[in-house]
């Protein structure tokens, strides 16, 4: 004999559908894409060309966060595929 009265159930964990609309989704795709790498290998370029000490620093800050902003929109793109998101 089991006993169900001391089970406990949790039902629903995921983040709800509204709190990231699509169109949100989408220009972050973007940003994270296109526009961060494109905007670091523009500032290695031009810092170097014009000798910019903070030129490093720049790279650096604007890759990691091209870098987070893809990993973030991959993993929501894998939980979607795979039916784990709302």
């Amino acid at each position: 004999m089991t006993d169900s009265t001391n089970e406990t159930t949790i039902t629903d964990t995921s983040a709800p559908a509204w709190l990231i609309p699509d169109k949100v989704y989408d220009v972050l795709k973007w940003v994270g894409l296109v526009v961060l790498p494109a905007l670091a290998v523009f500032a290695q370029t031009v810092g170097t060309a014009v000798g910019w000490d903070g030129t490093g620093i720049t790279v650096t800050v604007l890759t990691a966060l091209g870098t987070l902003v893809g990993v973030v929109i991959g993993a929501s793109e894998l939980k979607a595929r795979y039916g784990l998101a709302a």
